[in-house]
């Protein structure tokens, strides 16, 4: 995995690119990750692991749960090619109660058809204080055919998000609606990308939904004709306007995704 400076980690050779809801969020994450010690961290449901490889870069000792053996197998090669010190292991160990100071989970709940429960999980991994970064897709009247593809059970708003955290014991510190204006463009063209891709017959199954989720994390088919822009200098300085054009927004739900900073309490 080679590091393109502005926009991150990529490997175009193994197939995985950044897409600009990604790297939207990336920014984001990044200054909120920033911000804290470096510490034991782990990431559930980390795709490829590019987020890992810039939190090894930072001192964070990190973990990952991916459970798709897919995008396990990719993780693990490109962590071991670019020499990260990082496990990414497809079940929990015994040992990790209270164990994280930082828990990651991004475009992950969505997959989950009993999301409370899982939080739960995974606020036992956590010691009182220990910090959940989460993100999410936001607003159900957005729903479109790339959830369907991507094996998504539901998209969330602000006030029953922040329920659903406090009901798992978590206390929300910053709720962000990102994405505003690039993200919005970018997931119409998605939908329209993998609408002749989507069969509800298959896909509205529990082993459809089980399957698209698995792919999801790593497929980026659509995206790989676009990284030569993306990497370029006026690519890059694109994305970066589109980060900063997002900035004034957050506060407003008129993004598509969520990223929460909560506490466990």
């Amino acid at each position: 995995m080679k590091n393109y400076g502005s926009i991150g980690p990529a490997a175009p050779d193994a197939g995985w690119v950044p897409a600009p809801r990604y790297l939207l969020r990336r920014a984001r994450v990044l200054k909120h990750i920033r911000r804290l010690p470096p510490t034991d961290a782990l990431e559930i449901g980390c795709g490829a692991g590019a987020l890992l490889h810039e939190l090894d870069a930072l001192g964070f000792r990190c973990t990952a749960l991916e459970m798709s053996p897919e995008a396990r197998e990719l993780a693990n090669a490109l962590a071991h090619g670019a020499g990260r010190d990082i496990q990414i292991l497809e079940t929990p160990s015994a040992d990790w109660d209270e164990h994280f100071p930082l828990l990651m989970a991004f475009e992950v709940l969505e997959h989950i058809e009993h999301d409370l429960e899982a939080l739960q999980t995974w606020r036992k991994w956590m010691p009182n204080g220990g910090i959940l970064l989460l993100s999410v897709p936001a607003h159900m009247a957005k729903w479109n055919p790339s959830d369907v593809w991507a094996g998504h059970f539901r998209r969330y708003e602000r006030a029953p998000l922040i329920e659903l955290l406090s009901s798992a014991g978590f206390e929300t510190l910053t709720v962000e609606c990102y994405g505003f204006p690039l993200a919005n463009i970018a997931e119409k063209v998605r939908a329209a990308q993998y609408a002749p891709e989507v069969d509800p017959g298959i896909d509205e199954t529990p082993e459809g939904k089980h399957a698209n989720s698995s792919r999801s994390g790593i497929d980026r088919r659509h995206m790989m004709k676009w990284f030569p822009l993306f990497k370029s200098p006026l690519g890059k300085l694109a994305i970066r306007g589109a980060e900063f054009a997002q900035r004034p927004f957050l506060s407003a739900d008129i993004g598509n995704g969520y990223l929460v900073v909560a506490k466990a309490v």
